[in-house]
Formats: structure tokens, C-alpha cells, sequence
């Protein structure tokens, strides 16, 4: 069984809808690796985010918005031979993008992304209040790399 690439923007994108967390990695304001899983939306190569306006996450990103992401579904467990530990092996299928972070600040654009995040986990519609649409940080990740691969399938 190969680790297969996913070459598509199609089928990369089909990845990406069915995943529901992601692994956001960056590194701190003394270059030290730090990651933490999110929720988030996506649409026509950009990933979105929310987060509260302060904290380690949003200092390191102030600090050095270059930043990598990571997700993963499809997870299956298989064996060819089920007493044989080296057997095992899990399918899956996962996507890896980077960019930069770019923070929003306009009102109707934070809503537009909030609106992204919100369609990733449902097809339901929100209205936002001003003191939430203000005191919330909103980003954005343009990726300038995506990339695709499966293992299993």
C-alpha cells in the first residue's frame, strides 16, 4: 500500500470539507515550535479562523505570521495478519497547506469569514451582534502551498 498524492484542487478540497479540526503550527517569539488544533472554514484557498484577541496563539502569529496546517480524516485501522504488531497500518486521507496569516479587521469581512467557519460544521444561518463581531479575532491563512495525500484507499 502506497502513500498516494491527491493532485486535484478538487479532490484536495473534498478533503478538506470532510475534516472538522486542524493542527494550526507556528513558532513563538523565540522561534520555538508551538501548535494547536482549531476549528475552521475554507474557501477558494483560503482557511479561516477565530480566536479570542489575546493569548500565546495570537502573540506568536503577531510575532511571525508564517504558518503551517495540517488536517486528517478517513482514519481506519488495517492488518494483514492481526498477531503481527508490523502489520498494522491506519488509512487515512490529509491535507498540509502553509501561508501567511493575515488578520481581519473590517466588520462585514469578519462576518463573511465567521460565516465560513460556521458552513464548515453546519448549513445553518447566523447573525452576529456587534460586541461579538468586535471582540473576536478573526484571521486568515491564504495558502500558498497545498498539498494532498491518502494512504489505504
Amino acid at each position: 500500500m502506497k502513500n498516494r498524492p491527491i493532485t486535484t484542487l478538487e479532490d484536495i478540497e473534498k478533503i478538506v470539507a470532510k475534516c472538522e479540526i486542524i493542527t494550526l503550527s507556528m513558532r513563538d517569539e523565540l522561534n520555538q515550535p508551538y501548535a494547536v488544533p482549531m476549528n475552521f472554514g475554507y474557501q477558494k484557498g483560503i482557511f479561516y479562523f477565530h480566536s479570542a484577541p489575546i493569548g500565546k496563539k495570537i502573540s506568536c502569529l503577531k510575532s511571525n505570521p508564517e504558518v503551517a496546517i495540517t488536517m486528517s480524516t478517513d482514519h481506519e485501522l488495517r492488518w494483514q495478519s492481526e498477531g503481527v504488531a508490523c502489520s498494522y497500518s491506519m488509512k487515512y486521507r490529509s491535507v498540509f497547506a502553509s501561508g501567511k496569516v493575515e488578520f481581519v479587521e473590517n466588520k462585514d469581512t469578519k462576518i463573511a469569514a465567521l460565516n465560513i467557519i460556521m458552513k464548515q460544521y453546519t448549513e445553518k444561518t447566523f447573525n452576529y451582534n456587534d460586541p461579538a463581531v468586535r471582540d473576536v479575532c478573526v484571521f486568515q491563512v491564504k495558502a500558498d502551498k497545498l498539498e494532498g495525500r491518502e494512504y489505504g484507499y
